[in-house]
């Protein structure tokens, strides 16, 4: 295994099958604009191709799914089904939810089993304020389709001030009601944030404010999570669990096991880096000469890593995937 001097490796793999997106999110978005899909995108199989040569040579154990929108991608059946005979422990898929309800027949058939819904407002107006479009009932809709289907669904909220901040307990309360686990994501400074201290720090919501917030209503203690997990897990006794992913407050960069392959053939180490690395050549080539390579280009990735704390990156999230 490829591992760096603080004893990380590579586990999990996020994979972006598209860059386009029927949201235009504003912490993502800022003009508005939804993002199209890139012309150079990979085909299916060939980014399939791509995690079973990582899967080789760096040991990934799981998958996620993402995009953009991954339920947009006419990729997407290829894709599943070549993944789905890889033996990985867990193929998981990231969505909007917008397009869900008529996608899980496939999702299900294709062994996906987990799902992870951003969704920052249960508010219809903060809603499409915050994403630019889509519709709130369909997305709920097609969460409690997956639900009854056995699908697990954590959802992620982004809290931000003066957007939605008014929203953490009643999402929190309906996710509990529901079972789903709700994830509150702290504002990460990426593209435009990353450029703009003001425009972050104004609407940034930390760890301990949601947790004043949250304790104002709910008793609740902090439980074990996996030790390269990004979320700090809470137990509210005899309700159910939430996380907060605290990548500014209580930065997870030590122990990140995390990679990122783009939908146009790129590997990304490291959210919070520039760098990337080219890796849609190999695709072509046979597994002999296309896995030495790509163990070369693993070290560099590995190396792009924070070593404390993330530090703000350029990129715009959605090319890459959550």
């Amino acid at each position: 295994m490829i591992v760096d001097r603080q004893g990380r490796r590579f586990r999990n793999l996020r994979v972006s099958l598209t860059a386009a997106c029927n949201y235009a999110c504003s912490y993502c978005v800022p003009n508005g604009k939804r993002l199209v899909a890139a012309q150079d995108e990979l085909s299916g199989e060939a980014l399939a191709r791509g995690v079973a040569y990582l899967v080789e040579a760096a040991g990934i154990e799981r998958l996620r799914i993402t995009g953009g929108e991954p339920l947009l991608s006419p990729r997407l059946d290829a894709f599943l089904a070549a993944v789905a005979r890889l033996g990985l422990a867990e193929i998981s898929l990231t969505t909007n939810g917008q397009l869900l309800a008529r996608k899980l027949p496939q999702l299900h058939g294709a062994g996906i089993r987990r799902l992870n819904v951003s969704l920052d407002s249960l508010d219809p107006e903060a809603f499409r304020r915050i994403a630019r479009g889509g519709d709130l009932a369909s997305v709920l809709a097609g969460m409690q389709q997956a639900s009854a289907m056995g699908m697990r669904i954590k959802v992620n909220m982004v809290p931000m001030r003066g957007q939605n901040l008014d929203q953490v307990l009643p999402m929190l309360d309906y996710c509990l009601a529901q079972g789903y686990e709700l994830r509150f994501i702290e504002l990460m400074r990426m593209g435009h944030l990353a450029r703009d201290a003001n425009a972050f720090l104004q609407q940034f919501v930390g760890l301990d404010t949601l947790l004043d917030a949250i304790g104002a209503e709910h008793a609740f203690e902090q439980v074990d999570a996996p030790v390269d997990a990004t979320a700090l897990r809470y137990r509210i006794p005899g309700k159910g669990h939430f996380g907060v992913i605290a990548n500014e407050s209580v930065p997870f960069c030590r122990t990140c096991s995390r990679l990122r392959l783009s939908s146009t053939g790129w590997l990304h180490g490291c959210l919070s880096s520039s760098n990337r690395h080219y890796v849609g050549d190999l695709l072509e080539k046979p597994r002999h000469q296309a896995l030495p390579a790509l163990q070369r280009l693993l070290v560099k990735a590995l190396a792009d890593k924070q070593e404390l704390a993330f530090s703000g990156g350029v990129t715009v999230m959605k090319v890459i995937g959550g």
